[in-house]
Formats: structure tokens, sequence, C-alpha cells
């Protein structure tokens, strides 16, 4: 879920649901006791159940009977936690734009929102490895087969050449490596992989220009920067 400001008496809430893919819907805003409590429903990545309206030609839905399906306390109160998921939820809505059901692609988020917030060791591999392992959902996974020590990576068909592809975006042989590296991180041993701040933030822009060549609306994100500062 990711939550923008649409005027003075509404947001807008853009929400990945298993029945219909990516939804927006209206969201009122207010300062009374019962609005406080529902706009906590709203926090990036929540998960929540609801009763949603939806009308031919609106591009906006309306919401009722909203409640929380997980509560995500950790997320929410470990700062490191919490800019990892305005930058997943931020990612999320400006990748994924289908409105079609895709239970593969809605487990895994939910999945990975539960391993952030029961996760009790270092986070600061997560947004890297769930980068790498939505392309799988999303049809953009490099394809690791082609590697070879030396090779280049052509970014827009996701492949390793002997030589740079003329006319298309590519990675040296020297960033190209970390793709094989990363092929083979997962949630569950995400804390043995060591790098620095320098190396991390490099793979986030790696990651995220490959990201936008295969998706044009992605466009420029805030929350990167503020990852950037976090992980040594």
């Amino acid at each position: 879920m990711n939550v923008i400001k649409y005027n003075e008496k509404h947001n807008i809430a853009r929400i990945y649901t298993d029945k219909m893919g990516m939804l927006s819907f209206l969201v009122r805003q207010g300062t009374t006791h019962a609005a406080r409590m529902r706009n906590a429903m709203f926090m990036p990545l929540s998960v929540i159940g609801f009763e949603g309206r939806l009308q031919s030609g609106r591009d906006l839905g309306t919401l009722h009977d909203v409640r929380r399906v997980l509560s995500l306390q950790s997320i929410y109160s470990d700062p490191m936690k919490n800019a990892i998921a305005m930058f997943l939820s931020e990612l999320l809505s400006h990748t994924i734009h289908e409105q079609e059901q895709n239970m593969v692609l809605y487990s895994y988020l939910k999945s990975c929102i539960s391993r952030l917030e029961d996760n009790k060791g270092s986070v600061a591999n997560f947004h890297i490895c769930f980068l790498y392992r939505l392309g799988q959902f999303i049809g953009i996974q490099p394809d690791i087969e082609s590697y070879r020590e030396g090779y280049w990576f052509n970014m827009n068909d996701g492949v390793f050449t002997s030589s740079p592809s003329a006319g298309m975006k590519t990675l040296t042989p020297a960033q190209a490596q970390v793709l094989p590296l990363l092929s083979r991180m997962t949630f569950d041993n995400m804390h043995l992989f060591k790098f620095n701040r320098e190396q991390r933030n490099e793979m986030i822009d790696v990651m995220l220009s490959y990201y936008r060549i295969h998706n044009s609306t992605l466009g420029t994100l805030r929350s990167p920067d503020v990852l950037k500062q976090l992980f040594i």
C-alpha cells in the first residue's frame, strides 16, 4: 500500500489486492479519534481487509469496513524497517499497474512483509534482496545462466554478453559480477552477505536503473535517498 495526498479532504491509497491487482481508493482525512485510528491502517505496507466499491468509468474506488489483517508493530517502531517499508511501498506503487489477479505475486509480497516484521536480525540487505527477487514475479529477472566471468550485462535484454552490446545500456564486467552474487541471496541467508554503504548504494542505483529500462513509469523515487543514509 502507498498513500499520496489528493486534496484537503482526501488521500489516494494504492492497494495491491488479492482479487483484482493494483487498485486506487479515496481515503477521507480527518482529525477525529476515529479518523486517526483509520489513518493508522494506511501506513506503508499495511495489510488490510476491506469492502471496496468500484464504479464504472471511474479510476478511484471507495473503501468500507477497513480492518487490519497483520499487526506491523516492529516495522513502524524500528526506523530502519520503517525506511525499508517506505521504499518498498513507493516502488510497488510505481512498478505494478495490472488490475488483474496474480496470487503468486500477492503471496510473495505478503510473505515479504511478514518476514520484515518478524526479522530479529540485520535488515541491511532486505531491500536489496527484495529488489532482485521481485524481478522474477514481474518478468524482468536477469538471465543468470548466461553469466560467465568477465562478461558484460545487457540491461535491455537482461542477458550477459562477451562484449558490450551496441546501442544498449550495459554494466561493465566489474559491475555485472554482483548479479550472480545477488541471485544466491535469500531472506534466510541475506545476513551472511557483507556489503559496505557504497556497495549497497551502487546496487540500489543499478537495480533501479534496470527497472526503469523495463518500466518507463517508475520515474524518480524519493525513498532511496533515506535508505542510502541508514545502512553502513
